[in-house]
């Protein structure tokens, strides 16, 4: 995976969203570092893009989401949004956002956060709306919309579905930050590796899913998110269906096979 970029290494002409191919698995990385990686419209739209671009794409297996600079993402972009004071251009700013937010939940490929530096407000939400999370340990993460007056309704939708809700609402209604520990223990992120080991626990992990059956890992992101709104019953229900319809799929029969030969299985998709 690409390292991420050094504040002062990123020009005002360079791309504000960097996308890195490495053999099945696609490092994003938002590239406005000198603005903490802030969600302008434009970088919103940039994501917006690549992601319904590679949910197409079955020869892309795990996406990672990364931040150049001093932080992974700052949040939306308060300059840009105090000069457009127009309830209109709000609501349609902050549907687009959660349009992306939803849209990493329902590709097919897992996504993981790499997050270093901060994580606030949209930015926190983005760690919390990535399927895993691998944390430096001098990230930290805050909802800190409230300290400006703003609650961080979008963000409260993500964090309140990772972190137990009285702490996700401590969150929401200090601004308060949290280190990369306590965000662990709360399960906003998986784990935290040291600064210099960052890259290679993410691309390990990411490494890892790529080799299992793409169709499984599709099958099975999609009813994780689909069973946890539902009922209990209605929950199993969508389960066995998913996994008598998983049973057909002729990577199934090649992984049992391979199982009992006792042999690495060769997947294909299917």
């Amino acid at each position: 995976m690409a390292p991420a970029v050094p504040a002062a290494a990123a020009p005002a002409n360079e791309p504000l969203l960097l996308r890195h191919d490495d053999r099945g698995i696609v490092t994003l990385t938002l590239n406005r570092p000198r603005h903490y990686n802030a969600l302008s419209d434009a970088l919103l739209g940039e994501l917006q893009s690549q992601l319904d671009a590679i949910a197409g794409d079955p020869a892309i297996r795990v996406v990672i989401i990364a931040g150049a600079g001093p932080a992974f993402c700052a949040g939306h972009d308060l300059k840009e949004m105090r000069a457009r004071p127009d309830q209109t251009y709000y609501r349609d700013l902050f549907q687009r956002c959660s349009r992306m937010m939803l849209t990493i939940t329902q590709m097919p490929q897992p996504v993981i956060a790499r997050t270093h530096g901060i994580a606030t407000a949209a930015g926190c939400q983005l760690v919390a709306t990535c399927d895993l999370a691998v944390a430096a340990p001098e990230a930290r993460f805050a909802t800190s919309g409230i300290n400006v007056g703003l609650f961080c309704s979008t963000p409260a939708v993500a964090l309140s579905r990772n972190v137990p809700e009285k702490r996700a609402f401590e969150m929401l209604m200090t601004g308060d930050f949290i280190d990369a520990e306590t965000a662990l223990r709360d399960g906003l992120v998986n784990r935290v590796v040291p600064a210099g080991e960052l890259d290679k626990a993410v691309a390990d992990l990411a490494h890892r899913i790529a080799a299992k059956s793409a169709v499984a890992v599709a099958a099975g992101k999609r009813l994780f998110y689909r069973q946890r709104d539902l009922g209990l019953g209605a929950a199993y229900d969508l389960a066995a269906e998913t996994m008598a319809c998983n049973m057909m799929a002729e990577d199934v029969g090649e992984g049992i096979d391979a199982f009992m030969q006792k042999r690495a299985p060769v997947w294909k998709g299917r």
